[in-house]
């Protein structure tokens, strides 16, 4: 008996202790951030807040680096546009929360100007979501579970990774070609897929490199997707932002099989990229999707009430009549933007710019040999900066070094003021290589 009494008061003298201890503990402060949080990383910003910045001060700043069509004021939307907003707030009828979908009509209105034939769309089929960033966000989430992976173009969009690793899931990177108008290298693409590949994401027309792919590749696409039962994630911000003698076609018009969700947005074909109103469309002919996807979006959507009501309100009159001038004289506008720099640029030695066609982006590669001072494409706009101030995204924010991205969106003039900088910085500091100077004296 004595014993089990002894047994019984350390059992209890240790629990005591315990939680005296958990008290003390609870009376310190201990707060951390989560996990999410410590995952979450915009490449873009990790690299551009860690580069020394410093403008020429004699030379006015010429900023290629943002892709905002707004920030230079000479790319407005349209007055259509504009009133379709001003009539949405005067009816005072989109000041309450609207469903986390979006308004059934408004759903109603995309659905109407995106379905076609060969992909036909319902109310039901479209999400409203705020921009398309979000639409990724949501897409990504309800196809993935932390330990799966999904295969993203290099180079491309940071915000794909920055989504995917925050939510534990494995980004697999392949390879796009510059030398074929950065096509897919779908041999590579297709060896990177395993048992836990989730999602494809193919984004046509592209960010960064300005390129659209032709039925025939986007076709190549599908078969690997269908062949080992990828669904896709249709990155289309761009879509029908394509220079003329290109042909855009949305990536579901050309599926028999494959599940898609398509992720749009009004940001760039319509200039308001702060307006934040996107959306994703289902393309499921073949119900392999099935309810559950469905569902989970409907209750990912639910956590935050996203789409500004008053654009949803504005939605139909800016889709069904901003007139086509519109959006040609835009693509006019950024085509010519982009033939102007490719042609600058190309007879720059050490550097090859890649023609885009489409989108507002241009790329272009940095001979790293004939520039011995910069150890990478970093250090290289860096100095760009310093000396010409004239800033380019390095392409190592798109996990793609030893190129640098150019936004066409600038006025005229300060993109051809740009390249000029941009020449007399690379005839500062290019170097001839010895294996140069040996065919020559060949």
């Amino acid at each position: 008996i004595s014993l089990f009494i002894t047994q019984m008061f350390n059992y209890l003298l240790t629990y005591i202790v315990c939680l005296a201890k958990q008290k003390s503990c609870r009376q310190r402060w201990n707060i951390r951030p989560s996990e999410m949080s410590i995952n979450t990383l915009n490449p873009i910003r990790a690299i551009v807040d860690g580069m020394k910045l410093t403008p020429n001060p004699e030379k006015p700043m010429i900023a290629l680096s943002i892709g905002d069509p707004t920030v230079f004021g000479n790319l407005p939307t349209d007055d259509k546009v504009l009133q379709a907003m001003k009539d949405a707030i005067d009816s005072q009828k989109y000041n309450g929360y609207a469903p986390s979908v979006g308004y059934q009509k408004s759903r109603e209105v995309v659905a109407n100007f995106y379905s076609c034939p060969e992909a036909p769309l319902e109310a039901e089929d479209v999400l409203l979501t705020s921009g398309c960033s979000q639409a990724i966000d949501l897409a990504i989430t309800v196809l993935c579970n932390p330990g799966d992976n999904i295969l993203v173009p290099c180079p491309g969009f940071s915000l794909y990774k920055t989504l995917a690793v925050s939510l534990g899931i494995q980004v697999k990177l392949y390879n796009l070609l510059p030398e074929k108008s950065w096509e897919i290298d779908l041999q590579h693409m297709e060896s990177l897929i395993d048992d836990r590949t989730t999602c494809l994401i193919v984004n046509n027309p592209s960010n960064p490199c300005g390129s659209v792919y032709s039925k025939e590749h986007l076709q190549n696409i599908l078969s690997v997707a269908s062949k080992h039962c990828v669904p896709i994630l249709a990155d289309e911000i761009y879509g029908d932002m394509v220079f003329p003698g290109c042909t855009y076609q949305s990536t579901a018009s050309l599926a028999s099989d494959v599940p898609i969700l398509a992720c749009g947005g009004l940001a760039k074909r319509w200039l308001v990229p702060g307006w934040r109103l996107g959306w994703i469309l289902i393309h499921d002919k073949n119900q392999i999707f099935g309810k559950e996807i469905r569902q989970g979006l409907v209750k990912l959507s639910q956590r935050i009430l996203g789409a500004c009501t008053i654009v949803q309100g504005a939605i139909e009159s800016i889709l069904n009549n901003t007139p086509q001038e519109f959006y040609h004289r835009t693509i006019r506008f950024l085509e010519s933007n982009s033939e102007i720099c490719f042609s600058e640029l190309s007879t720059v030695p050490g550097l090859t710019p890649v023609m885009p066609s489409g989108a507002m982006y241009l790329m272009v590669g940095i001979e790293m040999e004939h520039f011995p001072e910069f150890q990478n494409d970093v250090q290289f706009t860096e100095r760009l900066v310093t000396e010409q101030s004239v800033f380019c995204l390095p392409a190592t924010a798109f996990e793609y070094p030893n190129y640098f991205r150019i936004v066409v969106t600038v006025p005229e003039e300060m993109m051809v003021e740009a390249c000029t900088r941009i020449r007399e910085f690379c005839q500062c500091h290019y170097r001839t290589c010895s294996r140069d100077s040996n065919e020559l004296d060949q």
